[in-house]
Formats: C-alpha cells, structure tokens, sequence
C-alpha cells in the first residue's frame, strides 16, 4: 500500500476492523489465560466499540472519542490488575492469529497492525499495573501508521 494510505483504509475499513475485532474476540475468549480478563462484565457491544477505537487509532474517522468514550477510560478499564506478561503475550498471539483467521495476507499491513496492537498491548494498556487511579485524564487515542506511532 501507499503510504498516503492509512491502515484503516488499507484494511478494508469499518467492516474489515469490525471483522478483526469479532475474529480477535473470538481468540480470546477461547484461551484460557486471556479470557480471564472477559470474566467480569464486558459492555455489551464490546467488539464494535473495540472496533471503533483500532479504527481511529489506524487512521479511521474519531467515532470512538467522539460518542464512545475516551482513551483515558479505555486505559483505566485495563489499568490496576498488576504485571500479566503472559496474559499480554497470549493475547498478541491471538491478535496474529485473528489476522490470519480474516484472511490478511498483505505483509506490510500485517506487520504494522500487529506492531501497533504489541505496543498498545505492551506499552499504553500496560502502563498503570498498580491502580486505575494513576491514570490521567485527556489521554488521547493514539495515531498508528504504517510507520508506527505518531500520537
């Protein structure tokens, strides 16, 4: 793809996300570590705001910080559960695999979503082990490209 293009839109848009997210769902739900974190109540139309929030972060339009909600919330939701490596390892393994389960078979944009979903997974999701209470207000939804973070 171009690099003018944005992921989102190299995906396939709204409906290949959403596919991606239910694909993602469905992973995780079926693996014994991951779908710990499914346990307590999850909202309802958890995969179409997921997918909402991966298509603003690859260049989609802002429906998720618009109506759905923020990034700090979002960060909050996984935030005070202390240090779970093996969970965000697990759960990474399932994101690769949910881009093989839609039939993703573009390199580039593979490599890319899976580099942003490891850095969130790692990086932002993971940056509050101790308590949801460390986590500041006006965090923004952040911006991926194909060549990585640009927030």
């Amino acid at each position: 793809m171009p690099p003018d293009t944005s992921l989102f839109d190299a995906l396939g848009g709204h409906a290949a996300v959403l596919k991606l997210a239910h694909a993602w769902h469905v992973r995780v739900l079926a693996d014994e570590v991951v779908a710990h974190a499914f346990r307590q109540p999850v909202h309802p139309q958890h995969t179409e705001r997921l997918a909402a929030y991966w298509a603003e972060a690859w260049g989609g339009p802002p429906r998720y910080s618009e109506s759905l909600g923020t990034a700090s919330a979002v960060v909050r939701m996984h935030s005070g559960n202390g240090p779970h490596h093996d969970m965000n390892q697990r759960a990474i393994a399932c994101f690769a695999q949910a881009l093989d389960d839609i039939g993703l078979s573009d390199a580039a944009l593979c490599a890319a979503l899976l580099a942003y979903f490891t850095w969130a997974t790692e990086t932002a999701m993971d940056a509050y082990p101790h308590s949801k209470h460390d986590v500041p207000e006006g965090l923004r939804i952040a911006r991926w490209s194909w060549e990585g973070l640009h927030s």
